[in-house]
């Protein structure tokens, strides 16, 4: 609660969410539609900022109540094609269509974390490429 309270003044944006990284390294802030701008600032001013106060890496994630939307906000820069809903063995699973060019932009820890966010905020318990 204290970095989204810490944020929210620096940036002027509102935060549905705020993610530590598993490694502690980094704050992922999920940002209310539209409100990207305003917690980027000009140039990346706000999180530069930001990232100096709190001591850690920052990330801005756009919330999207369309989950395909959310997906590719994660996992930007990535090009998302297409995100497909699938259950197996009783729970939600994300299929992601990504360019083979683009695999490459989604690494291991930004995987991770748009696992981790996916979860908290749609109950999506995995997310796989096709």
């Amino acid at each position: 609660m204290r970095y989204i309270t810490l944020f929210e003044g620096m940036t002027g944006a509102r935060v549905h969410d705020c993610v530590i990284e598993d490694d502690g390294r980094g704050v992922i802030f999920v940002v209310k539609k539209g409100d990207i701008g305003l917690a980027i600032g000009k140039g990346g001013n706000k999180i530069r900022r930001a990232k100096q106060v709190i001591g850690k890496s920052v990330s801005v994630v756009e919330h999207s109540d369309d989950l395909a939307d959310f997906l590719k906000n994660i996992l930007s820069p990535a090009k998302v094609k297409n995100v497909e809903l699938v259950e197996r063995g009783g729970k939600k699973i994300a299929v992601a269509t990504i360019d083979r060019m683009e695999g490459g932009r989604v690494g291991g820890k930004r995987i991770q974390n748009a696992k981790k966010i996916a979860n908290r905020h749609y109950g999506i318990h995995d997310i796989v490429f096709a």
